[in-house]
Protein backbone atom coordinates (compact mmCIF):
# COMPACT_ATOMS: atom_id res chain seq x y z
CA UNK A 1 0.00 0.00 0.00
CA UNK A 2 0.81 3.44 -0.60
CA UNK A 3 1.70 6.17 2.04
CA UNK A 4 1.87 9.60 1.22
CA UNK A 5 4.19 12.29 3.02
CA UNK A 6 2.80 15.76 2.48
CA UNK A 7 5.47 18.30 1.14
CA UNK A 8 5.09 22.03 0.70
CA UNK A 9 7.86 24.24 -1.59
CA UNK A 10 7.60 27.98 -2.02
CA UNK A 11 9.83 30.78 -2.63
CA UNK A 12 10.59 34.44 -1.57
CA UNK A 13 10.84 37.83 -3.80
CA UNK A 14 12.65 40.82 -3.55
CA UNK A 15 10.13 43.05 -5.02
CA UNK A 16 6.53 43.01 -5.63
CA UNK A 17 5.76 41.12 -8.19
CA UNK A 18 3.12 39.12 -9.59
CA UNK A 19 3.99 36.93 -13.12
CA UNK A 20 5.29 39.48 -14.83
CA UNK A 21 4.38 42.35 -12.42
CA UNK A 22 2.17 43.46 -10.14
CA UNK A 23 1.35 46.26 -7.31
CA UNK A 24 1.95 46.11 -3.31
CA UNK A 25 -0.83 47.02 -1.20
CA UNK A 26 -0.99 47.02 2.81
CA UNK A 27 -4.31 45.07 4.54
CA UNK A 28 -5.24 43.92 7.61
CA UNK A 29 -5.71 40.77 9.30
CA UNK A 30 -7.86 37.63 8.70
CA UNK A 31 -8.48 35.24 11.36
CA UNK A 32 -10.63 33.71 13.73
CA UNK A 33 -13.35 30.86 12.75
CA UNK A 34 -12.35 31.29 9.35
CA UNK A 35 -8.43 30.35 9.75
CA UNK A 36 -9.58 27.24 12.22
CA UNK A 37 -11.82 26.31 9.14
CA UNK A 38 -9.56 25.96 6.49
CA UNK A 39 -7.31 24.12 8.36
CA UNK A 40 -9.94 21.51 8.88
CA UNK A 41 -10.69 21.66 5.13
CA UNK A 42 -7.22 21.17 4.17
CA UNK A 43 -6.44 18.25 6.84
CA UNK A 44 -10.01 16.27 5.35
CA UNK A 45 -8.60 17.13 1.62
CA UNK A 46 -5.42 15.73 2.30
CA UNK A 47 -3.65 18.56 0.71
CA UNK A 48 -1.15 20.14 2.97
CA UNK A 49 -1.14 23.71 1.88
CA UNK A 50 -0.96 22.66 -1.34
CA UNK A 51 0.59 20.11 -2.76
CA UNK A 52 2.02 17.13 -2.97
CA UNK A 53 2.95 13.58 -2.00
CA UNK A 54 5.88 11.65 -1.57
CA UNK A 55 5.09 8.44 -2.41
CA UNK A 56 6.65 5.09 -0.22
CA UNK A 57 5.96 1.40 -1.05
CA UNK A 58 5.51 -1.54 1.80
CA UNK A 59 8.95 -3.65 1.08
CA UNK A 60 6.43 -6.26 0.42
CA UNK A 61 2.89 -6.93 -0.44
CA UNK A 62 0.85 -9.61 1.51
CA UNK A 63 0.18 -12.71 -0.19
CA UNK A 64 -2.92 -12.38 -3.06
CA UNK A 65 -1.83 -8.38 -2.86
CA UNK A 66 -2.04 -6.70 -6.35
CA UNK A 67 1.17 -5.54 -7.93
CA UNK A 68 1.66 -1.82 -7.28
CA UNK A 69 3.99 0.19 -9.83
CA UNK A 70 7.48 1.55 -8.33
CA UNK A 71 8.28 5.04 -10.21
CA UNK A 72 12.11 5.00 -10.67
CA UNK A 73 13.49 7.75 -7.95
CA UNK A 74 13.74 10.67 -10.03
CA UNK A 75 15.36 9.14 -12.40
CA UNK A 76 14.39 9.19 -16.72
CA UNK A 77 11.04 8.28 -16.78
CA UNK A 78 9.60 10.23 -19.29
CA UNK A 79 10.79 10.93 -22.89
CA UNK A 80 11.73 14.54 -23.63
CA UNK A 81 9.12 17.44 -24.53
CA UNK A 82 7.60 18.04 -27.28
CA UNK A 83 7.83 20.70 -29.30
CA UNK A 84 5.09 23.76 -27.39
CA UNK A 85 1.29 24.02 -28.73
CA UNK A 86 -0.12 27.39 -28.79
CA UNK A 87 -3.73 27.16 -26.82
CA UNK A 88 -5.33 29.03 -30.20
CA UNK A 89 -7.23 31.93 -30.06
CA UNK A 90 -10.30 30.42 -28.66
CA UNK A 91 -8.23 30.43 -24.86
CA UNK A 92 -5.64 33.17 -25.92
CA UNK A 93 -6.60 36.97 -25.91
CA UNK A 94 -5.22 39.84 -27.16
CA UNK A 95 -3.47 40.64 -24.01
CA UNK A 96 -1.85 39.19 -21.56
CA UNK A 97 -2.67 35.47 -20.79
CA UNK A 98 -0.78 33.93 -17.40
CA UNK A 99 0.01 31.55 -15.04
CA UNK A 100 -1.85 28.29 -16.14
CA UNK A 101 -3.18 25.99 -13.76
CA UNK A 102 -4.82 22.71 -14.30
CA UNK A 103 -6.93 20.22 -12.24
CA UNK A 104 -6.32 16.74 -12.01
CA UNK A 105 -7.94 15.24 -14.74
CA UNK A 106 -7.43 17.90 -17.35
CA UNK A 107 -10.86 19.20 -18.09
CA UNK A 108 -10.43 22.72 -16.33
CA UNK A 109 -8.06 24.99 -17.20
CA UNK A 110 -7.30 28.28 -14.52
CA UNK A 111 -5.38 31.26 -15.55
CA UNK A 112 -5.20 34.63 -15.04
CA UNK A 113 -6.35 37.59 -17.94
CA UNK A 114 -5.54 40.70 -17.94
CA UNK A 115 -7.54 41.94 -20.77
CA UNK A 116 -11.21 41.70 -19.81
CA UNK A 117 -14.11 40.67 -22.30
CA UNK A 118 -14.99 44.50 -23.00
CA UNK A 119 -11.47 44.68 -23.93
CA UNK A 120 -10.12 46.78 -21.08
CA UNK A 121 -7.01 45.94 -19.37
CA UNK A 122 -7.84 44.71 -15.71
CA UNK A 123 -4.83 44.46 -12.77
CA UNK A 124 -5.37 40.19 -13.30
CA UNK A 125 -8.55 38.12 -12.86
CA UNK A 126 -9.30 34.92 -13.00
CA UNK A 127 -10.67 32.39 -15.67
CA UNK A 128 -11.52 29.11 -16.42
CA UNK A 129 -11.42 26.78 -19.97
CA UNK A 130 -13.61 23.60 -19.66
CA UNK A 131 -13.77 21.09 -21.78
CA UNK A 132 -15.34 17.27 -21.61
CA UNK A 133 -12.24 15.07 -22.64
CA UNK A 134 -8.86 15.74 -22.81
CA UNK A 135 -8.48 14.86 -26.49
CA UNK A 136 -11.12 17.93 -26.86
CA UNK A 137 -10.25 21.53 -27.70
CA UNK A 138 -10.67 24.56 -24.52
CA UNK A 139 -13.68 25.81 -24.49
CA UNK A 140 -14.08 29.84 -24.49
CA UNK A 141 -12.69 31.18 -21.24
CA UNK A 142 -15.20 32.07 -18.06
CA UNK A 143 -14.66 34.59 -15.64
CA UNK A 144 -14.92 33.45 -12.26
CA UNK A 145 -17.14 36.63 -11.22
CA UNK A 146 -17.06 37.21 -7.82
CA UNK A 147 -14.03 35.92 -6.76
CA UNK A 148 -12.30 38.27 -8.53
CA UNK A 149 -11.84 42.13 -7.31
CA UNK A 150 -11.08 45.67 -8.65
CA UNK A 151 -7.24 44.38 -7.60
CA UNK A 152 -5.14 42.08 -9.12
CA UNK A 153 -6.28 38.20 -8.79
CA UNK A 154 -3.25 35.73 -9.77
CA UNK A 155 -1.45 32.16 -9.86
CA UNK A 156 -4.01 29.99 -9.75
CA UNK A 157 -3.98 26.25 -7.92
CA UNK A 158 -6.46 23.59 -7.67
CA UNK A 159 -6.22 21.06 -5.01
CA UNK A 160 -5.83 17.40 -6.18
CA UNK A 161 -9.85 16.72 -4.99
CA UNK A 162 -10.57 19.78 -7.49
CA UNK A 163 -12.71 21.19 -4.18
CA UNK A 164 -10.09 24.07 -3.16
CA UNK A 165 -8.83 26.76 -5.00
CA UNK A 166 -6.12 28.96 -4.00
CA UNK A 167 -4.50 31.88 -5.19
CA UNK A 168 -2.72 34.81 -4.86
CA UNK A 169 -4.27 38.30 -4.17
CA UNK A 170 -3.68 41.86 -3.52
CA UNK A 171 -6.85 42.33 -2.32
CA UNK A 172 -8.23 44.09 1.46
CA UNK A 173 -8.33 41.57 4.46
CA UNK A 174 -5.16 40.22 4.06
CA UNK A 175 -1.53 40.50 5.76
CA UNK A 176 0.40 42.25 3.28
CA UNK A 177 1.26 43.69 -0.24
CA UNK A 178 0.18 39.59 -1.69
CA UNK A 179 -1.73 37.17 0.14
CA UNK A 180 -2.86 33.49 -0.77
CA UNK A 181 -6.27 32.49 -0.13
CA UNK A 182 -8.49 29.62 -0.74
CA UNK A 183 -11.94 29.04 -1.62
CA UNK A 184 -14.09 26.19 -1.90
CA UNK A 185 -16.78 24.31 -3.91
CA UNK A 186 -19.04 21.96 -3.38
CA UNK A 187 -19.70 20.42 -6.73
CA UNK A 188 -15.94 19.85 -8.12
CA UNK A 189 -17.70 19.86 -11.33
CA UNK A 190 -18.98 23.48 -11.34
CA UNK A 191 -16.44 25.51 -12.74
CA UNK A 192 -17.82 28.85 -11.40
CA UNK A 193 -19.43 27.27 -7.83
CA UNK A 194 -16.46 28.85 -5.73
CA UNK A 195 -17.69 30.04 -2.23
CA UNK A 196 -16.42 33.45 -1.08
CA UNK A 197 -12.21 33.31 -0.64
CA UNK A 198 -10.16 32.75 2.91
CA UNK A 199 -7.08 33.97 3.70
CA UNK A 200 -4.73 31.17 4.71
CA UNK A 201 -3.77 33.39 8.20
CA UNK A 202 -0.64 34.16 9.54
CA UNK A 203 1.01 30.67 9.05
CA UNK A 204 1.03 31.12 5.72
CA UNK A 205 0.70 35.07 5.12
CA UNK A 206 2.97 37.60 6.50
CA UNK A 207 3.16 41.38 6.04
CA UNK A 208 4.91 41.18 2.81
CA UNK A 209 3.99 39.46 0.13
CA UNK A 210 2.87 35.45 -0.44
CA UNK A 211 2.68 34.78 -4.16
CA UNK A 212 2.08 31.77 -6.52
CA UNK A 213 0.30 29.01 -4.40
CA UNK A 214 0.83 25.17 -4.97
CA UNK A 215 3.93 25.28 -4.22
CA UNK A 216 3.99 29.31 -3.16
CA UNK A 217 6.63 31.60 -3.46
CA UNK A 218 7.03 35.35 -0.91
CA UNK A 219 8.10 38.50 -1.06
CA UNK A 220 9.78 39.48 1.93
CA UNK A 221 12.47 41.68 3.08
CA UNK A 222 16.06 40.97 2.73
CA UNK A 223 15.73 37.84 0.31
CA UNK A 224 15.55 37.86 -3.70
CA UNK A 225 13.51 35.58 -5.26
CA UNK A 226 14.62 32.06 -3.77
CA UNK A 227 13.09 28.68 -3.34
CA UNK A 228 11.85 27.70 0.04
CA UNK A 229 10.26 24.98 2.01
CA UNK A 230 8.19 25.12 4.58
CA UNK A 231 5.82 21.94 6.29
CA UNK A 232 2.74 21.74 7.96
CA UNK A 233 3.50 20.83 11.49
CA UNK A 234 0.66 18.68 13.45
CA UNK A 235 -1.19 21.69 15.12
CA UNK A 236 -2.03 23.17 11.42
CA UNK A 237 1.20 25.59 12.21
CA UNK A 238 3.64 25.84 9.10
CA UNK A 239 7.44 25.35 10.47
CA UNK A 240 9.78 28.08 9.56
CA UNK A 241 10.76 29.00 6.21
CA UNK A 242 13.94 27.14 4.99
CA UNK A 243 15.82 27.83 1.79
CA UNK A 244 16.51 25.20 -0.53
CA UNK A 245 20.06 26.11 -0.98
CA UNK A 246 21.26 23.72 -3.65
CA UNK A 247 18.36 25.76 -6.43
CA UNK A 248 18.74 29.36 -5.02
CA UNK A 249 21.18 31.58 -7.12
CA UNK A 250 21.82 35.44 -7.13
CA UNK A 251 19.11 35.11 -9.81
CA UNK A 252 15.72 35.00 -9.97
CA UNK A 253 14.47 31.58 -8.87
CA UNK A 254 10.77 31.39 -8.71
CA UNK A 255 6.92 29.39 -9.50
CA UNK A 256 7.85 25.89 -8.79
CA UNK A 257 5.67 23.21 -9.63
CA UNK A 258 6.34 19.64 -8.32
CA UNK A 259 5.71 16.20 -9.44
CA UNK A 260 2.98 14.20 -7.48
CA UNK A 261 5.62 12.15 -5.66
CA UNK A 262 7.77 15.01 -4.63
CA UNK A 263 10.98 13.77 -6.76
CA UNK A 264 10.81 16.73 -10.10
CA UNK A 265 10.39 19.92 -9.24
CA UNK A 266 10.11 22.31 -12.02
CA UNK A 267 10.60 26.41 -12.03
CA UNK A 268 11.63 29.82 -13.89
CA UNK A 269 14.39 31.13 -13.59
CA UNK A 270 16.82 33.55 -15.08
CA UNK A 271 20.24 32.44 -14.19
CA UNK A 272 23.30 32.09 -16.30
CA UNK A 273 23.08 29.12 -18.99
CA UNK A 274 19.30 29.97 -19.95
CA UNK A 275 18.50 31.35 -23.46
CA UNK A 276 16.44 34.56 -22.77
CA UNK A 277 15.04 36.93 -20.08
CA UNK A 278 13.36 33.72 -17.61
CA UNK A 279 13.76 30.02 -18.48
CA UNK A 280 12.34 26.83 -17.43
CA UNK A 281 14.69 24.68 -15.55
CA UNK A 282 14.30 21.46 -13.93
CA UNK A 283 15.47 19.21 -11.20
CA UNK A 284 15.07 15.99 -9.43
CA UNK A 285 16.21 14.13 -6.41
CA UNK A 286 15.90 10.68 -5.45
CA UNK A 287 13.60 10.69 -2.56
CA UNK A 288 11.64 13.08 -0.34
CA UNK A 289 14.57 12.82 2.25
CA UNK A 290 17.82 13.50 -0.71
CA UNK A 291 18.92 17.31 -1.84
CA UNK A 292 18.01 18.07 -5.19
CA UNK A 293 20.45 17.54 -7.46
CA UNK A 294 21.76 20.51 -10.09
CA UNK A 295 19.63 21.67 -11.85
CA UNK A 296 18.74 21.35 -15.85
CA UNK A 297 17.57 23.64 -18.78
CA UNK A 298 14.59 21.94 -20.64
CA UNK A 299 16.55 23.09 -23.39
CA UNK A 300 15.61 25.07 -26.78
CA UNK A 301 12.39 22.70 -27.28
CA UNK A 302 11.08 24.64 -24.69
CA UNK A 303 12.81 27.71 -23.92
CA UNK A 304 13.51 30.77 -26.30
CA UNK A 305 14.94 34.42 -26.09
CA UNK A 306 11.95 35.64 -24.63
CA UNK A 307 10.13 34.81 -21.88
CA UNK A 308 8.67 31.21 -20.18
CA UNK A 309 7.05 30.79 -17.02
CA UNK A 310 4.88 29.40 -14.31
CA UNK A 311 5.35 25.81 -15.93
CA UNK A 312 2.28 23.78 -14.70
CA UNK A 313 2.89 19.98 -14.37
CA UNK A 314 -0.39 17.76 -14.65
CA UNK A 315 -1.32 14.85 -12.39
CA UNK A 316 0.05 12.44 -14.43
CA UNK A 317 3.36 13.89 -15.31
CA UNK A 318 2.63 14.01 -18.90
CA UNK A 319 1.76 17.44 -19.73
CA UNK A 320 3.24 20.92 -18.98
CA UNK A 321 1.80 23.84 -19.04
CA UNK A 322 3.17 27.50 -19.14
CA UNK A 323 2.97 31.11 -20.36
CA UNK A 324 5.27 32.85 -22.87
CA UNK A 325 5.67 36.00 -25.46
CA UNK A 326 7.77 33.52 -27.41
CA UNK A 327 7.10 34.13 -31.66
CA UNK A 328 3.26 32.33 -32.54
CA UNK A 329 1.86 33.52 -29.88
CA UNK A 330 -2.12 35.53 -30.32
CA UNK A 331 -0.98 38.07 -27.91
CA UNK A 332 1.26 40.02 -25.71
CA UNK A 333 1.77 36.34 -23.39
CA UNK A 334 -0.42 33.16 -24.14
CA UNK A 335 -0.63 29.95 -22.23
CA UNK A 336 1.12 26.91 -24.20
CA UNK A 337 1.78 22.82 -23.45
CA UNK A 338 4.13 20.64 -23.85
CA UNK A 339 3.81 16.72 -23.81
CA UNK A 340 5.95 13.93 -23.11
CA UNK A 341 5.56 10.04 -22.91
CA UNK A 342 5.98 7.89 -20.29
CA UNK A 343 9.08 5.40 -21.13
CA UNK A 344 7.20 2.30 -19.69
CA UNK A 345 3.69 0.96 -18.56
CA UNK A 346 4.15 2.13 -15.24
CA UNK A 347 1.05 3.53 -14.28
CA UNK A 348 -0.04 3.85 -10.47
CA UNK A 349 -3.50 4.04 -11.26
CA UNK A 350 -4.13 6.70 -8.12
CA UNK A 351 -7.34 7.63 -8.76
CA UNK A 352 -8.16 8.99 -5.54
CA UNK A 353 -10.52 11.91 -4.79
Amino acid sequence: MKRRVPITVFHALSAADVEVGGNSQAGSQEGGLLGTRFWRIAGSAGYTCLLLVALALAPAPPAGAQEVCVPSSGGQQFSDWSAPINLGPVVNSAGPDQGPAISKDELELYFVRLLNGDGVFDPGDLWVSTRKHKKEPWGPPQNLGPINTSGRESLPALSRNGHLLYFTSDRPGGFGGFDIWVSERADRRDPLGWQAPVNLGSGVNTAGAELGPAPFYAIRPGTGRDLFTSTLDENGSFTAAVPISELNTTSDDEQPSIRRDGLELFFSSNRVGGYGGSDIWVSTRASTSDPWLAPVNLGSSINTPGLEQRPALSFDGRSLYFFSDRVGGVGATDLWVSTRTKLDDCDDGDDDD
